[in-house]
């Protein structure tokens, strides 16, 4: 199960109370006040931690408490203070406040870490009180609460490399093939409900992620089928590879196609039609594909890629041109 959006509610652990005590022991004539502080409450805190894909483990879980500090007590005796709660999330995480609708952190690297709502502070005993002109003090105070909000967690995708293109472009068939990937494959679109993230070697020494992004409709910008919760995930992307059929299952223009899905990239965020892109017509084996590159060339004007994940045409000189068009900055070394 992926979940890339969670709404939950965070609160810090309440101090504990401090304690209004007086020593009494046989033989000791002025015993004095000897209350202790309360312990502080546990803060909740949010780590993004590698190897962590998806926000499912907080979707079954609305509220987060962390504990509360211990009471002080006699013999001047503070309070324990509680242990932070830790909640793990994946990199690329951004922390949302829900009532005020701001980004808090954008969490986009391992061990980024947020504190959600901090402890509330313990409360001081008596003898904290003490002084030359009080030395029966009365005074304690209580507890602070903790704090308390109300947040969103959105997950982004981070990718060097996203595939997009129409549902059943061919973005999973390619991923399985350049990578050891084993995303859902059918000839049904939307087959992929969620991106699919992947290591694609060079060589010994060099790699780069690659995310298979579910497939785009048009009105996608305006939330038409799943429209936002996939393009979130190409705002992380470094280059677009932009997959094309050349044959369409639904009888459509493939060209059409191809400046339908830009026109909803720039709807959406007009920065996405400014990152690199690579374009390649898919099913190299399908009688005018090439026909179709060429089209597509003229149109863009520019070089388009030919592939078939059948045969393996095109396969290698793709990611070989991925490779060229990241650069040395962004590849795994």
């Amino acid at each position: 199960m992926f979940v890339d959006r969670v709404r939950i509610e965070v609160s810090g652990g309440r101090g504990g109370n401090g304690c209004m005590s007086f020593r009494r022991e046989k033989y000791v004539a002025k015993g004095g006040p000897d209350g202790g502080d309360g312990g502080d409450g546990g803060s909740i805190i949010i780590v993004a931690k590698a190897g962590v894909n998806s926000l499912v483990n907080l979707a079954h879980r609305k509220h987060w408490r962390a504990e509360r500090g211990a009471h002080g007590s006699g013999s001047n005796r503070h309070g324990r203070s509680a242990n932070d709660l830790i909640i793990e999330v994946p990199p690329g995480t951004i922390v949302i406040d829900a009532e005020r609708d701001y980004v808090i952190k954008d969490l986009t690297d391992h061990r980024d870490e947020l504190i959600a709502a901090r402890g509330g502070k313990g409360g001081k005993g008596n003898a904290h009180f003490k002084s030359a002109s009080n030395q029966a003090p009365r005074e304690w105070t209580e507890g602070s609460d903790g704090e308390r909000r109300v947040l969103i967690l959105e997950l982004k995708v981070i990718a060097d490399v996203g595939l997009i293109g129409k549902p059943n472009a061919g973005k999973s068939t390619l991923l399985s093939c350049v990578s050891r990937a084993t995303p859902e494959i059918a000839d049904y679109p939307f087959t992929t409900k969620y991106p699919n993230l992947a290591q694609v070697s060079i060589d010994l020494d060099h790699a780069f992620v690659m995310a298979d992004i579910p497939g785009l409709i048009e009105g996608a910008s305006e939330g038409a089928g799943l429209g936002h919760e996939f393009l979130r995930h190409i705002e992380r992307a470094g280059i677009l590879v932009h997959l094309v059929e050349p044959l369409p299952m639904d009888q459509s223009d493939p060209i059409q196609n191809y400046f339908l899905i830009r026109r909803e990239l720039d709807q959406y965020n007009p920065l996405l039609s400014e990152r690199p892109e690579i374009a390649v017509v898919t099913k190299a084996e399908l009688p005018g594909a090439k026909d179709i590159k060429e089209q597509l060339e003229e149109a863009i004007g520019k070089p388009v890629q030919l592939i078939s994940a059948v045969t393996g045409q095109g396969l290698r000189d793709l990611v070989l041109k991925i490779a060229e068009e990241l650069g040395e900055r962004t590849v795994i070394k």
